[in-house]
């Protein structure tokens, strides 16, 4: 994982090594900060460009009011400093980190009313977030014993610092046990999502996956859907169990750090019909092969109304 030797720290690009942090920093001790993952890819026509850099901005917009934080750069500024740390770095293809926090100010848990914010952008070369294993063969799965919280303890709308606890305790779970990822389910039982990424099922045809109540709007799941509709296939938004999850034909793992990936086992359950038992399914192989073409510029497959609005050149 080479990690970009320049950031973007509060209007300036420094060395990584410049841009230091306060001890006293409040969201380093509260967790509150808010935070966006967004890809950048080499083009099939050459240069490089990142994947819906607006839809990833304006969550990022949305994640700092629902913490009340008030922002100090306009959406245009943050385009301009997502590209320029891409190039400082020299990469075409890369993952971007921008991050926003409360400061070094007072330290009881109430910040103030104005409370200092600091904003950074950083990135760094990131391959396949499951390994290649297993977005090629596919993912191994284990529920959790670690829940969602409810959507009134923690607001699932925003990528916030302090609520990925969970999901690290849930993955290290999961990783110890010998699996790739976890599931977790939410308070009354049901499927909400992995760690990092959000899921989708296949089951005699239809299309399924958790909906927006208790889950973050991936910008990948938004992807995933277009694409199925064009295809004339309805995806349904719904609750299933992990028993329903465990009988479909196919399932795989959608967001921007794990893309598309497949997956073939739950709970020591291989998933699929006889055809492709424990491997990746025709449908979601497809997808996978597609989305690869679009966020390099291919639009041959499938071209979504705004395409133009997909890829914002690294210039």
């Amino acid at each position: 994982m080479a990690r970009g030797s320049k950031v973007w720290f509060n209007g300036k690009i420094l060395g990584a090594e410049e841009a230091k942090i306060s001890l006293f920093t409040h969201a380093l001790h509260y967790g509150v900060g808010a935070f966006e993952g967004i890809r950048a890819y080499k083009q099939t026509k050459g240069g490089g460009a990142v994947f819906r850099l607006q839809e990833h901005l304006q969550r990022f917009f949305e994640s700092c009011k629902i913490l009340d934080l008030k922002m100090p750069y306009t959406m245009d500024q943050l385009i301009d400093a997502t590209l320029a740390t891409c190039k400082a770095n020299g990469f075409e293809e890369c993952y971007i980190r921008p991050i926003v926090y409360i400061a070094d100010g007072p330290l009881g848990v109430n910040p103030g009313a104005n409370p200092p914010v600091d904003v950074a952008i950083l990135n760094w070369e990131w391959g396949n977030y499951l390994g290649d294993k297993g977005v090629n063969e596919g993912a191994r799965l284990k529920v959790s014993s670690f829940i969602r919280p409810h959507v009134n303890s923690t607001m699932t709308k925003g990528k916030i610092t302090g609520q990925y606890v969970n999901g690290v305790m849930a993955k290290r779970e999961a990783i110890n046990a010998g699996f790739d990822e976890a599931l977790l389910l939410d308070a009354e039982g049901y499927l909400t999502e992995g760690s990092g990424e959000n899921i989708f099922m296949i089951k005699d045809g239809v299309i399924k996956t958790t909906p927006l109540t208790s889950i973050l709007n991936g910008i990948t799941r938004q992807t995933v859907m277009e694409y199925f509709e064009n295809k004339g296939l309805k995806v349904e938004q719904t609750r299933f169990t992990r028993d329903e999850l465990w009988c479909a034909d196919e399932v795989f793992l959608t967001g921007t750090a794990a893309e598309i990936t497949p997956v073939k086992e739950i709970d020591y359950r291989q998933i699929g019909k006889e055809s492709h038992l424990g491997r990746p399914g025709p449908i979601t192989s497809e997808l996978k092969k597609t989305f690869q073409m679009i966020v390099r510029g291919d639009f041959s497959e499938f071209k979504p109304k705004n395409a133009k609005n997909w890829l914002t050149p690294i210039l």
